[in-house]
């Protein structure tokens, strides 16, 4: 009996190490796991439904969100939290077709341009309060979204603009391969473009080094020389570029231009986010988790579509994928670290 409890344990220790070895930083191999065992269950309840059809859907459903979440990702690695990025895109992607109908301009590269620099203004509104002023990141994104919105339905417009501007609106039909019936667009390549830039960025310089050790402890990082609210002001500009580019996306994909659309996606884009790794206390976060994450949650909701179930019922199962998610990430961060004490006070007692 004790032989067999000795293997017992034994093979769980393997397993832990293997698991310790590939799960990845943040976690990632449960989350394509996770993915995996969904296309899974699609497979045995709908098999007709995973088709390249599909998997095009699943595609353009997710370039938005992940744009956005790549701003949202620098965020909340820094320990902060942001629900203004929807209005700040929808603005600059909003303004942007509004300035060039009123001028009756023309354009294919400038506009995203432009959209991201307003997104980079509005951006500052936030870097203004948080660094500046010291406000909670959550009530200052909040106030900043109710004036960017103000703001946009009071002197910008409130008109649906049904006709985007001739190039505009050919790179709205263009697309780089059809998956199926799916055509994906041509705007996936900077999108994706901009995920392995960011990922860089994180991992490869000192400002990003700066962002996970302001999540992981601010007043540690003012210690070692880290100017944070420097950082801080880096991030939530670039985070409304990220935004402002977003937007222009969305407005380019639907092929037309609504002040009141992007409205509560919030949800969706923190989801993928704190899914993918992101503790929402800060210090940790990746962007292929960040990529995973929103692969999971276009594919639940792209699933309930091609499962019948009324459009009620996403919101509600995003939001359980959320809690989930959340629960997840803080049990292993919270494993992580009760092993670390055990380590460490091995160490010492040795």
């Amino acid at each position: 009996m004790k032989a067999y409890t000795r293997r017992s344990r034994g093979a769980r220790l393997r397993v832990h190490e293997i698991w310790d070895r590939y799960k990845g930083e943040n976690h990632e191999t449960a989350l394509l796991l996770l993915i995996l065992a969904l296309l899974g269950v699609m497979a045995i309840v709908e098999p007709s439904a995973l088709t390249m059809t599909f998997v095009g859907d699943i595609i353009r459903s997710g370039i938005v969100t992940l744009a956005l979440a790549l701003g949202l990702l620098l965020v909340i690695i820094s320990g902060g939290m942001d629900v203004s990025f929807p209005a700040i895109a929808i603005f600059s992607g909003y303004a942007t077709i509004t300035v060039m109908n009123f001028f009756g301009v023309d354009g294919a590269l400038w506009p995203f341009l432009l959209a991201s620099i307003m997104g980079i203004a509005l951006g500052s509104l936030n870097a203004l309060f948080v660094a500046r002023y010291r406000m909670e990141t959550l009530i200052a994104s909040l106030g900043t979204q109710v004036i960017i919105r103000g703001v946009l339905l009071a002197f910008i417009g409130s008109v649906y603009i049904s006709t985007l501007p001739a190039q505009l609106d050919a790179i709205g039909a263009s697309s780089i391969m059809r998956l199926g019936n799916s055509p994906v667009n041509i705007l996936v390549l900077p999108v994706i473009a901009l995920a392995f830039l960011v990922s860089w960025m994180l991992r490869k310089t000192m400002f990003g080094r700066s962002i996970y050790a302001i999540g992981g402890d601010r007043e540690s990082a003012r210690r070692v020389g880290i100017r944070v609210p420097s950082v801080q002001v880096r991030i939530y500009l670039i985070a409304g570029a990220l935004a402002g580019f977003a937007g222009m996306v969305h407005v380019v994909l639907s092929r037309h231009a609504s002040p009141f659309e992007l409205v509560g996606t919030e949800l969706n884009v923190i989801a993928a986010v704190v899914i993918g790794g992101a503790l929402d206390s800060g210090g940790r976060g990746s962007v292929k988790g960040t990529v995973y994450g929103v692969l999971l949650i276009s594919l639940v909701q792209n699933s309930l579509v091609r499962l019948g179930v009324s459009s009620y019922w996403h919101v509600l199962v995003v939001g359980v994928v959320v809690l989930v998610g959340v629960a997840i990430q803080a049990q292993a961060s919270s494993r992580e670290a009760k092993t670390t004490r055990i380590l460490e006070s091995t160490e010492a007692s040795a």
